[in-house]
């Protein structure tokens, strides 16, 4: 068995991650962590994958800051919905901050697959309340430690547990942020371009961690992470 990770995949067509898994040789008796941000910005904003994901087995999905907006707009699908002029102070930041940062798409789309199919969207938002902030995996004679963003007010002696939501989901590391001397954290949420032009669309690797935003937001393609050997795929 081998492990990967990928995150932040923002509507990446699922036909195309089906074509870089079967590149990484992937198969069912792997496992796969998604590191968070499978919704919003691009296609049908990430919802086909997400239900993908929901059906795997062999996948675990770990909360993204994206997936946390959705759930925070969850009163949108409820039966007695209200409309934008009805909402109250709460709904109003909630709705306005999501949209803002790309989360239209999937409203659009997850309001037509309740249409459809009565009940897959509750079954999506039970999917995202249910999803841990961190994993901690073994392999490759490696320990690494899995979130969305990385350890927001890091000191190696603070437990994962008393991390809270905001420094596991939207914390941004800088170049320099230096973590566990034994461990290596792997996380996304912040684009590698954003550390400058020579890491655009590429996995950064330092002592203590690794991030893995390859940039699919912005239409560059995501990369697969082996954590076995550190190997990286990328998509197309």
């Amino acid at each position: 068995m081998k492990t990967y990770a990928v995150a932040d995949l923002h509507g990446y067509p699922l036909e195309k991650f089906e074509a870089l898994l079967e590149k990484a040789g992937f198969t069912d008796e792997d496992y796969l962590y998604v590191l968070g941000d499978v919704v919003d910005r691009n296609g049908d904003g990430g919802v086909r994958m997400l239900r993908r994901f929901m059906e795997m087995e062999n996948v675990e999905f770990v909360l993204g800051n994206h997936e946390n907006m959705l759930y925070k707009c969850k009163f949108l699908f409820d039966e007695d919905a209200p409309d934008y002029a009805s909402f109250n102070a709460q709904q109003i930041r909630a709705y306005d901050h999501y949209t803002r940062n790309g989360g239209a798409v999937t409203i659009v789309n997850l309001r037509a697959l309740g249409e459809q199919e009565p009940g897959a969207v509750g079954d999506i938002f039970d999917f995202i309340i249910e999803a841990p902030l961190y994993a901690a995996v073994t392999c490759g004679g490696r320990d690494f430690i899995l979130t969305h963003a990385g350890l927001g007010n890091f000191s190696p002696d603070k437990r994962l547990k008393d991390y809270t939501l905001d420094e596991l989901i939207w914390t941004r590391p800088t170049i320099d942020t230096e973590y566990f001397d034994d461990i290596i954290t792997v996380f996304g949420h912040t684009p590698t371009l954003y550390y400058g032009e020579e890491h655009r669309g590429k996995v950064i690797k330092t002592r203590s961690w690794i991030n893995i935003d390859a940039g699919a937001a912005s239409g560059l393609p995501p990369a697969l992470l082996r954590l076995d050997d550190l190997e990286v795929f990328y998509g197309e």
